[in-house]
C-alpha cells in the first residue's frame, strides 16, 4: 500500500497503540521516579505518584524535542518505515513491557522500543536499513547511563557524608526529607523529559511515513507533543507498585539522604542525555545511581543477586522485544 494512501483509520489505530505505549511506560517507570523517596518515607504511594506524574507533564516546558528527534529521524533509513513496521514495533515493546511489570523486573521501556524498531525494520527491509549512529549510541548508553548514575549516585554520597559529618543523625534525617523532594522532582521531570520524547518519535515516524506531516517540518504537530506528555504523566499516576519494591527496597536500603543523592545522580544522567538527543533508559540510570548510593556504605549493604538479574533483563530487552516485533510485522499484514 501506499503510504499516502494509508488510510486514516489505520493511522488513527496506531497513534492510540503509540500512546498505550507511552502510558504503559509511565505505568511501567513509575518505580523509578518514585522508589527512593517512597522507600524512605518521605512520602507515602499515592501523593507520590501524583507528585511525580505532575513533573513529567512539566517537563514539557523545559526540554528541547531532541529525543524525539533521534527516535523519528535518526534510528530509520527515510522511506523504510511504514503502518506495518510501527504496528511491530509497539506490539514488540508492549509485549516486553508486560512481561516484565508481571514478574516486577525493572527493564528498559525505552530500549523495548528501540528494539522494536530494530526488529520489525529488520523483518522488512534488513540491517542496512538502520542508521548505525543513532543505534550505536542508543546501545552505548545502556552502559553509560547506570555507569554515570552509579558514579554520581556515589560521589555525591560521599560529598554529602564528608560536608554533614558534624551534624547529628537525626537532623541530617530532617533536612534530607525535605530536600528528597526536591531531587525527586528533578528525577521525575528528567524522566518525563526523555521518555515522552521517545513516543513522540514514534509517532512523528509513522506520521511522516503515511503523508500526515512533512519531511521538511521541524517539529511534530503540538498534539502529538501534549497527548504523548499527558500520556506518561497518567501512566505514572497509577503506577507500577510490583517494580517499586525491587526498586526502593530490594537493591539496598535507603535513608532520605541516601534517596536524595540517588535521584540527584540519575536526574543528572537523564538531563545530560536529554540535552544530547539520546534516548537512554530510565530504569537504567536510577538503578545505577541506587547502587553507587549503597555501595558506598560497604559492597554487602548492595544485593548483588537482585542487582545482576536486573542486568540480565536489560541484555535481553533488546533481542526479545525486536524478536516480538518481528513477528508481529509479519502478523500485520493479515489486519491491515
Amino acid at each position: 500500500m501506499d503510504a499516502v494512501q494509508t488510510g486514516f483509520w489505520v493511522v488513527a489505530m496506531l497513534v492510540l497503540l503509540a500512546i498505550a505505549f507511552d502510558f504503559m511506560n509511565g505505568f511501567h517507570d513509575a518505580a523509578n521516579s518514585i522508589a527512593t523517596v517512597v522507600s524512605t518515607g518521605v512520602l507515602k504511594p499515592q501523593q507520590a505518584v501524583l507528585f511525580a506524574a505532575f513533573f513529567n507533564v512539566v517537563a514539557i516546558m523545559v526540554f528541547q524535542l531532541k529525543v524525539a528527534a533521534t527516535v523519528g529521524k535518526g534510528i530509520v533509513e527515510p522511506g523504510i518505515v511504514d503502518q506495518h513496521v510501527v504496528f511491530g514495533a509497539l506490539v514488540g515493546a508492549i509485549a516486553w513491557n508486560i512481561v516484565t511489570w508481571w514478574y516486577g523486573i525493572p527493564s528498559s521501556s525505552s530500549h523495548a522500543l528501540i528494539g522494536g524498531i530494530v526488529g520489525a525494520v529488520v523483518a522488512k527491509a534488513g540491517a542496512t536499513a538502520l542508521i548505525g549512529a543513532g543505534i550505536w549510541k542508543t546501545v552505548l548508553f545502556i552502559f553509560v547511563s547506570p555507569t554515570l548514575g552509579f558514579l554520581l549516585g556515589s560521589l555525591l554520597m560521599v560529598a554529602v557524608s564528608w560536608l554533614f559529618r558534624r551534624m547529628s543523625p537525626k537532623r541530617i534525617d530532617k533536612w534530607f526529607r525535605r530536600l528528597q523532594l526536591v531531587s525527586a522532582g528533578l528525577y521525575s521531570l528528567g524522566h518525563g523529559g526523555n521518555d515522552a520524547q521517545k513516543t513522540i518519535g514514534i509517532i512523528w515516524m509513522l506520521l511522516l511515513a503515511t503523508g500526515y506531516a512533512s519531511a521538511s517540518d521541524k517539529m511534530p504537530p503540538s498534539w502529538v507533543i501534549w497527548s504523548c506528555y499527558l500520556a506518561i504523566g497518567a501512566g505514572t499516576m497509577f503506577g507500577g507498585w510490583r517494580i517499586v519494591k525491587t526498586m526502593g527496597q530490594k537493591i539496598t536500603k535507603l535513608k532520605p539522604v541516601g534517596g536524595f543523592c540517588a535521584e540527584t545522580g540519575g536526574a543528572m544522567t537523564l538531563f545530560i542525555a536529554t540535552a544530547m538527543g539520546i534516548p537512554v533508559s530510565t530504569t537504567h540510570t536510577i538503578t545505577g545511581a541506587i547502587v553507587g548510593v549503597g555501595s558506598t556504605q560497604r559492597a554487602s549493604a548492595v544485593r548483588w543477586g537482585v542487582a545482576g538479574n536486573i542486568v540480565w533483563a536489560w541484555i535481553f530487552t533488546i533481542p526479545a522485544s525486536a524478536a516480538v516485533a518481528s513477528a508481529a510485522y509479519l502478523v500485520s499484514f493479515k489486519f491491515f
